[in-house]
């Protein structure tokens, strides 16, 4: 194994998109303070929080260890079951509450005032004390006589709980006392749901056997009895607005309405879901139902019509089965178009999720333009394997154009008005010829947005105005290729059309006139390719998973890269072709460079990656993979931090990375980190305080200086100029000789200086006797920056020296520092003690471009007796480091911002 191994040098985890919700059924609370009610998801290991008011989402949980089997909320926390082990969750963001003690699975969760009861699959019951998690009761059932399958509190009912068992019996518990009140009438079949209806002591009850039994648990008589014909009941759901129905949930995805006082059914809604519908909820005194579904879409109904069905109000839905392509949309790199196995393509927004789009489904007898939703009964076509889309002309008719599976039929679709396009493209060759099985492998649009190259299984490649749908031409005499064709590319200036085939041959066409101008022959068929259209550099997969780089100008292959042990599934090229993006089923995401024929980056994923896109402007990496619904996003790395990329060995072992949360990566964190909830609100206005006491505290500079650094605030002609000082005196050198200056007032008398200065009289001065002996200190060259350097080497010390340079001008600190050297009247100490200062400042982080500059300017006079000198060079070379810290300290908060500067100047919202 190689030593090499590491994750991704280039690519790191970002968040996941395209997930709202599973068939956990989903929890509701209500928020007495914003007067809302909010709804939660589970999808997978981990849950989102949306406002039902907009179906915004406000906040996602990270992870969980496994997948969340039970989701349930009060007004205060939100609970979840994981494995054996149930966690409660407060202030949207971390695990408040651990509750261990379960053996086996937990299905069932109920919040109980003060209490939290759980059951597992082997019909343990536990009631938990919420606050101290102690185990507050532990009650066994057997499973062969009681398999509990349902849980309710009856309203009004203290400490009693309500028990349903997949035999089909109820049992009532006081769980204060610890005993079984009463058992119910057997009901002959599994109880799926028990519900508390509106009215005291009757609560409604669910069979597997599609039976609805409303029962009043106070004399145990049944009161009236639905039948729904779709199979068991999911879930039951009573208005509290006045209206006396009754809405039930099927594992068909339908719902069935009934009037509790005619004892009818009032209405049907079918299809509300494709598969079982999870669970289903009224709001408090509103004709709102709110149900979610194992097809990963969250709805939020109205019931206003005039047979007392509702119609969908909001709707939030991803993929209900995973991607087969994905692809960035646009220039501007916000949003991915995405083709799934259900049949539907989809555009996600990386800004927002508001702006995802639903471009509907794909159906043979469907109308032009025709939204999803507008007619039932429509004949759907299979999911679409390969798309092609372009946006120069997409305000003018379609711009993208779908190839599906097993079909001989190419789809055309409109982003901007989100539907079906006009034109289903058939050559007529395929019409009614019985024996003819073909079928479309590849599909191109040209960069002007008029044209369309479509590539068949049976070798023809053809032509077509994608406005009109007309065909134009066909490339072959009388076919393209003897083999099928499996990529198909147009060149960026309409000229040449590049088709590949399984009879390994790759050629250039003509655009216009149709007729071959030279082919490259490959030892094995191609399997598919991708033309970068400003660099003209294509890639060719063969089927021995080589990727070989194509120069489309010189028509000659220029790049070889092999290391993948599996079939390529995609290819990606960055912005400026330096880069060559490929993922395999062998489970590797690779980072090939063009320019130097190496592999500089390798990292290992758990479900193979069915599809690759790199965003236009290389920030993000999309990911689509097998047997997942999301596409998951990864941050490029060497657009915001400094990254060494260097070849990696031939026995490089990648290393398995975990995919990224709906949420924002920030590091592996072991509890669920949510930004939402009741919970959240209610702290708002106290984390609010906190943040405001947090800014109003003073800093001092030395605080600060520790943190980040303080500048000092200096006109930047007192140091920007002082490394270039010969060039601004040569620059300014007068032409005529300087006059002389007129003469100030003989009783004005004046100190030259910086900042001109009168001469004060002094009668001290006067009055003392002048002294006859000489001083011989006076006669000293040392000039006064040497005499302050070598006083001390104290903090005060240094102090007093910054002080003394600030007040002196470019040009007498350039005489200031070269009097330091031992030749200029200066000493060894005094040097050394000015790197000391020059250490001192650095460290504490204070006037930060004043000591550069003075750094810089010492450099350049004394560079040479430094290196003389072993003492000053060592000492030099601690100082060396100590600037390398002060940078790295405040790199990374310069990159953070200019990186943020340029996503608000570049987004579009």
């Amino acid at each position: 194994m190689s030593k090499y191994n590491r994750g991704s040098n280039i690519f790191a985890g970002f968040r996941s998109l395209g997930f709202v919700c599973n068939n956990v059924p989903h929890g509701m609370r209500y928020h007495a303070r914003s007067k809302d009610h909010y709804v939660i998801t589970a999808i997978g290991k981990a849950f989102h929080t949306y406002r039902v008011s907009k179906l915004a989402i406000v906040a996602v949980s990270d992870t969980h260890p496994e997948d969340i089997t039970c989701l349930v909320a009060d007004a205060f926390l939100a609970y979840t079951a994981c494995k054996n082990v149930v966690r409660a969750f407060t202030l949207g963001q971390k695990v408040v509450h651990t509750y261990n003690g379960h053996t086996s699975d937990v299905h069932l969760l109920l919040p109980f005032g003060d209490h939290l009861v759980s059951i597992d699959a082997d019909s343990n019951l536990k009631i938990w004390d919420i606050q101290s998690e102690e185990l507050y009761l532990d009650l066994p059932f057997d499973n062969n006589i009681f398999r509990i399958s349902a849980l309710m509190h009856p309203a009004t009912y203290l400490n009693k709980i309500l028990l349903g068992s997949h035999q089909g019996g109820m049992q009532l518990w006081n769980i204060k006392s610890n005993k079984l009140l009463y058992t119910f009438q057997n009901l002959d079949s599994p109880i799926t749901v028990i519900k508390q209806s509106p009215a005291v002591d009757v609560v409604a009850v669910g069979l597997a056997n599609g039976k609805i039994i409303l029962l009043n648990i106070k004399y145990d008589e049944t009161i009236v009895t639905f039948t729904q014909d779709w199979g068991p009941v999911t879930d039951i759901a009573f208005r509290t607005d006045g209206n006396p129905i009754m809405v039930t949930g099927s594992t068909a995805g339908h719902l069935a309405i009934w009037n509790l006082e005619e004892r009818r059914l009032q209405a049907q809604m079918r299809d509300v879901h494709a598969g079982a519908v999870a669970a289903v909820s009224f709001l408090t005194s509103e004709p709102i139902l709110v149900t979610n579904g194992g097809d990963n879409t969250l709805k939020v109904w109205i019931f206003d019509q005039p047979d007392g069905s509702g119609r969908i109000l909001r709707l939030r839905k991803g993929h209900s089965a995973p991607p087969t392509s994905i692809k960035y949309y646009g220039k501007m790199g916000k949003n991915i178009l995405s083709a799934g196995q259900d049949g539907t393509l989809k555009s996600f927004s990386m800004v927002h999720d508001k702006h995802n789009k639903d471009l509907g489904v794909a159906a043979y007898d469907k109308a032009p333009g025709k939204k999803k939703d507008s007619k039932k009964g429509w004949k759907h076509m299979r999911p679409i394997t390969c798309f092609a889309a372009e946006t120069s002309r997409e305000s003018d008719w379609d711009g993208i154009a779908a190839c599906h599976q097993g079909t001989s039929m190419v789809t055309t679709w409109n982003y901007q008005k989100s539907n079906m396009g006009k034109h289903k493209i058939k050559h007529d060759r395929f019409k009614g010829v019985p024996g003819v099985q073909a079928t479309v492998r590849a599909v191109d649009i040209s960069s002007c947005g008029n044209f369309l190259a479509v590539g068949w299984s049976t070798g023809d490649a053809d032509q077509y105005n994608i406005q009109s749908g007309i065909h134009r031409g066909t490339y072959g005499d009388p076919k393209a290729h003897n083999g099928a064709i499996r990529g198909l590319a147009i060149n960026g200036l309409n000229q040449v059309v590049i088709t590949g085939s399984a009879d390994c041959q790759l050629k250039f066409w003509h655009f216009k006139k149709k007729n071959l101008l030279q082919s490259l022959e490959f030892s094995l068929p191609i399997s598919q390719l991708l033309l970068h259209r400003e660099s003209s550099m294509l890639a060719v997969v063969t089927d021995d998973f080589t990727i070989h780089v194509v120069d489309a100008d010189l028509k000659r292959v220029v790049r070889r890269f092999s290391g993948h042990h599996n079939r390529v599934t995609d290819l990606a090229f960055s912005q400026d072709a330096r880069w060559l993006i490929t993922s395999s089923m062998d489970c590797t995401v690779r980072t090939w460079d063009l320019p130097t024929a190496k592999l500089i980056d390798c990292f290992l994923v758990d479900e193979a990656v069915t599809s690759v896109t790199l965003s236009p402007t290389n920030d993000f990496l999309a990911t689509s993979h097998v047997d997942d619904l999301g596409i998951y996003l990864w941050s490029n790395k060497t657009l915001y931090s400094h990254v060494s990329i260097r070849p990696l060995p031939d026995d490089y072992v990648p290393t398995l990375i975990s995919l990224p949360g709906t949420s924002a990566e920030k590091g592996q964190a072991t509890g669920v980190d949510v930004e939402g909830g009741d919970e959240k609100m209610e702290e708002d206005d106290e984390e609010e305080e906190k943040e405001e006491e947090e800014l109003m505290e003073f800093k001092s500079p030395d605080q600060i200086g520790e943190e980040l650094i303080t500048l000092s605030l200096l006109p930047n002609s007192r140091w920007q100029s002082l490394t270039h000082l010969d060039l601004i005196k040569k620059r300014n050198k007068p032409k005529q000789p300087p006059k002389a200056p007129k003469a100030a007032p003989f009783f004005l008398p004046t100190v030259a200086g910086l900042t001109p200065k009168f001469i004060a009289s002094s009668d001290e001065q006067t009055d003392k006797p002048s002294s006859h002996v000489l001083n011989l200190s006076n006669m000293e060259m040392k000039s006064d920056l040497c005499v302050l350097l070598e006083k001390g080497a104290s903090p005060e010390h240094y102090d007093a020296v910054l002080k003394f340079l600030k007040t002196m001008s470019p040009s007498r600190i350039d005489m200031e520092f070269r009097s330091l050297d031992p030749v200029g009247g200066g000493s060894v100490l005094a040097m050394r003690q000015f790197i000391s200062f020059l250490h001192h400042s650095l460290t504490t982080g204070r006037d930060y471009e004043l000591i550069q500059a003075y750094l810089a300017l010492f450099l350049k006079l004394h560079g040479a007796m430094i290196a003389r000198e072993s003492d000053l060079a060592e000492e030099l070379s601690s100082l060396a480091q100590i600037q390398e810290s002060s940078w790295l300290r405040i790199q990374r908060h310069f990159d953070q911002s200019l990186c943020l500067v340029k996503y608000l100047k570049s987004a579009k919202i």
